[in-house]
């Protein structure tokens, strides 16, 4: 039998793009009925691209194990539908503009009043208020007005983190606490109005360089190295092949000196020996390490690397990913047929987890 611990739960979601779904996603696969309100032309997700199966890869991705409604939520006959989902339901998620929800007559208010077990999670960009609330936001711009993008990248470009970080990590966190609302209405029976934004999410995982900057210490764009731990960068080995290694404690900087360059007064060189002393010494003690790279090959670097128990990594692109070992991948159906891609992280040990089809737009649109 699947693992489904959330079967018997009912989750709303008037949701579109990327955010709301991942949350609902995760839902949909822990064994809860995720009934996802589209609008007439359905989710703009739908759209992005056609590369899995002639559909959208972030749809097929975000949606599977979901049952599709259209709704007319600009008329009545949509509006007393949703009000008829709600009266079953446990959970509501919605990445409306802010406030749209009220003027379609399910203010914060009445939800609580009408349905006072239901958990409300509402995902906006910068929050409920404030002076930048009403704008609209979408992940690239978070980036950029959190200042991620100025962290990121080479040291003449900022960049654009490669996937869609700041949805992804806003639809983690709304998951996280909607399962913390589920526990505590087991023990007290009342439901919960969560309000996730994005901004807020990007600046509680921008903590580290905002405290270095406070600090006196403001970040740099350092490409492929470590702001803040030396040596931890990628270095090209004989053959051009190239390894990012990360030396994390002073003993490990130890080992890699005596065994990876078979200098081991390195390790307790005052300029070496502790991580800030690295850090201020990065450009010479980066200098040491590229030649011990310079001298073998990728092979022979990472047989020294092993035996130094130094943590190490290829550096791999989406071919070498698409094959790796260690790729664990699911199968989904969808309406274009399966697509198989990379399977949820987490593993239940002795539990079997079973993922549903990704549905169709359903044209059955309920308006006036």
């Amino acid at each position: 039998m699947a693992y489904q611990p959330l079967k018997g739960l009912t989750v709303v979601a008037i949701e579109q793009a990327v955010a709301a779904p991942f949350t609902t996603s995760r839902l949909a696969d822990a064994g809860a009925n995720v009934i996802k309100i589209e609008r007439p032309e359905g989710d703009f997700a739908r759209g992005y691209d056609d590369v899995a199966n002639g559909q959208s890869s972030y749809f097929v991705w975000l949606n599977r194990g979901k049952t599709s409604v259209t709704l007319d939520l600009a008329s009545d006959e949509g509006r007393e539908e949703l009000e008829r989902l709600l009266d079953g339901a446990d959970v509501l998620v919605q990445n409306l503009k802010r406030g749209a929800l009220g003027k379609l007559g399910f203010s914060f208010e009445r939800l609580a009043q009408k349905w006072p077990r239901l958990i409300t999670c509402s995902i906006t960009g910068y929050g409920e208020v404030g002076p930048m609330a009403d704008r609209k936001a979408y992940d690239l711009l978070i980036q950029a007005e959190s200042g991620l993008c100025s962290i990121t990248g080479g040291p003449e470009d900022a960049a654009r983190v490669g996937i869609s970080i700041v949805d992804i990590a806003t639809g983690a966190t709304a998951h996280a606490a909607i399962l913390e609302a589920l526990i505590a209405r087991g023990m007290t029976g009342r439901g919960a109005q969560i309000s996730v934004s994005m901004f807020d999410v990007m600046a509680d995982w921008l903590t580290v360089p905002l405290l270095n900057h406070e600090g006196g210490k403001s970040p740099r764009r350092l490409g492929m190295a470590h702001p803040s731990i030396a040596p931890y960068s990628v270095f090209t080995c004989r053959d051009g092949k190239p390894i990012l290694i990360s030396v994390q404690s002073d003993r490990e900087w130890r080992k890699l000196a005596d065994v990876f360059l078979g200098r081991p007064e390195l390790g307790s060189d005052p300029r070496f020996a502790t991580n800030v002393a690295r850090v201020t010494n990065r450009a010479e003690i980066d200098s040491l390490v590229a030649d011990g790279f310079a001298r073998r090959t990728v092979e022979e670097a990472s047989t020294a690397l092993l035996k130094a128990d130094v943590a190490f990594a290829s550096v791999s692109d989406m071919q070498r990913l698409s094959q790796h070992p260690h790729l664990r991948r699911i199968t989904v159906e969808t309406p274009n047929g399966p697509v198989s891609y990379p399977a949820p992280a987490a593993v239940i040990s002795g539990e079997q987890q079973s993922y549903g089809p990704v549905p169709a737009l359903n044209r059955m649109v309920v308006k006036a």
